[in-house]
């Protein structure tokens, strides 16, 4: 008998067919060095992790303006599309396919990043309370940001079109709209980050409006089937957390459901932490708002997987830091083959060790 024979049976996912549904998820690895160009190194990274249902790329910055974190890739230049095609190359050549997501940081940025060392944005000027923000002259204070204006949002929504573009363009099977972690969108949804009293706050309408307007922007270029949204109502990453996340979430769930999208994407596990402001919000509870395809992640174990899975919460599992040890998880999760744990310190930056050198499990 298979172990885990939910978690690793084939899934149609629109017109995509994935050999199992077992999930890449999204993590920031910062390989891509100070012009954000994914490269050759990335794409090893990618075709040694294949064997996945479907990968999703790191999280990718449309626009310099949206840069808060050192060496991440862009999708805003023609040597970026570039530089994804190779990656996107490396893992068709094992028959998966591949998402890239869209990411703007928001006031998670810094203006160490920023044109002219400007503050970074976000739609009201309420500053992370938090430990600081990563760059390369060490971690700095977060800032209060400054909000913006009305009439800059268009080109925030033109920038995120142009990267499900170039997105298509390198070579890419569809996108996904990052809306979680306390990055731009979520605070823009969260009552806790947006204050506005223009048509982007206040009602769950408003501040739904600037997520709706990047989707539709991004569904000029995709068909729905390709296109994915990341959610995290339960998450505290960016000193986030709204005591309406319940009324927030269930409205963005229910307005996305009716685009026909690949997937929602939930961080629904409490792995790294839990405002704490009621219950959480759980698959099962979004299932009953979505009737797509539901991915989850944040702490799921093989076991915990294939429960989430088999009893209909789920369709797909997003495994992280699993993934970063053990390039051939689904292999080891097929096999019963242990796990091997990862070294923290190589997470962020370097070269190939604690990126590409993890080998393969050989079995004794």
């Amino acid at each position: 008998m298979i172990a885990s024979p939910h978690l690793l049976s084939p899934l149609q996912l629109g017109d995509l067919t994935l050999k199992n549904r077992l999930v890449l998820a999204p993590l920031t690895r910062a390989r891509a060095g100070e012009e954000r160009l994914p490269n050759a190194l990335m794409a090893e990274y990618y075709r040694q992790r294949a064997s996945a249902g479907l990968l999703i790329s790191e999280a990718t910055v449309v626009s310099p303006q949206g840069i808060g974190w050192p060496n991440t890739p862009g999708i805003y230049s023609d040597a970026q599309t570039e530089g994804w095609q190779q990656v996107t190359a490396a893992v068709h050549q094992e028959d998966t396919p591949m998402i890239l997501q869209l990411w703007h940081c928001g006031r998670a940025s810094h203006s160490y990043f920023q044109a002219d060392h400007q503050p970074p944005v976000a739609p009201s000027a309420i500053a992370i309370n938090g430990d600081g923000v990563h760059t390369p002259e060490g971690k700095l204070p977060h800032e209060v940001p400054r909000a913006l204006e009305i009439g800059e949002i268009p080109q925030i929504v033109e920038d995120y079109r142009r990267g499900a573009e170039r997105a298509k363009a390198a070579g890419f099977d569809g996108v996904e709209v990052h809306g979680a972690n306390g990055y731009l969108i979520d605070e823009f949804l969260q009552s806790k980050t947006n204050q506005r009293s223009d048509r982007y706050g206040g009602t769950l309408a408003n501040r739904f409006r600037f997520l709706q307007e990047i989707l539709e922007a991004v569904l000029t270029v995709w068909p729905a089937q390709r296109v994915g949204v990341r959610l995290s109502p339960n998450g505290v990453f960016n000193d986030m957390g709204s005591p309406d996340y319940r009324e927030t979430f269930s409205y963005v769930a229910q307005q996305l459901d009716g685009y026909g999208l690949a997937y929602l994407h939930v961080m629904d596990g409490l792995a790294f932490g839990f405002h704490d402001l009621g219950e959480p919000m759980t698959l099962a509870e979004f299932r009953s708002q979505f009737t797509g395809p539901l991915m989850g992640n944040c702490g799921y174990t093989q076991e915990t997987a294939e429960a989430a899975i088999a009893a209909g919460h789920a369709d797909l599992i997003a495994f992280g830091r699993p993934y970063i040890s053990n390039p051939d998880l689904a292999e080891r999760f097929a096999q019963g083959w242990t796990l091997t744990e990862g070294d923290m310190a190589t997470w962020y930056g370097g070269g190939a060790e604690g990126y590409t050198s993890y080998p393969a499990y050989t079995p004794a």
